[in-house]
């Protein structure tokens, strides 16, 4: 038994040429596009929302009036321990978050998250925080109201 045979193989399938003939495993009349219809005529392309002619689903949804459907549905704004090593003030609330623009000026509120490193006491005051992000906090010397 040579080396060669006992290879991995590296290499995918090839891509079926499809229309090339009967031989070709998808070829012959149709070549795999069915009889008759749109999709079965040339240079054909159906759009990702498209629906076969049901009515779309943009179209299904109320209209939203106003400027308000430009905000950010979810009001809640993600902080990382990064985000606070980096900041200068050691009590933390949300207006230090968004004076320091760590945060948007329109979050309610703020979620730290456990994501990087803390090296320095920091105080957080109504703020919420992970179970994970309390731990580092608090191993650093940190407290959390």
């Amino acid at each position: 038994m040579s080396i060669l045979s006992s290879l991995p193989r590296l290499s995918q399938k090839p891509k079926k040429r499809v229309g090339r003939g009967y031989g070709s495993q998808k070829g012959g009349h149709t070549a795999g596009r069915g009889q008759k219809g749109q999709g079965s005529r040339r240079g054909f392309h159906s759009p990702l929302w498209f629906e076969g002619g049901q009515l779309p689903l943009i179209k299904r949804l109320p209209m939203l009036r106003g400027k308000a459907r430009f905000n950010v549905l979810t009001l809640t704004a993600e902080v990382s321990l990064a985000d606070l090593n980096k900041m200068k003030a050691e009590v933390i609330t949300l207006d230090t978050l968004k004076l320091e623009k760590v945060i948007p000026a329109r979050s309610k509120q703020a979620k730290v998250i456990a994501s990087g490193s803390v090296n320095k006491k920091i105080t957080l005051e109504g703020i919420k925080v992970s179970a994970q992000a309390k731990q580092a906090i608090e191993k650093a010397g940190g407290k959390i109201k």
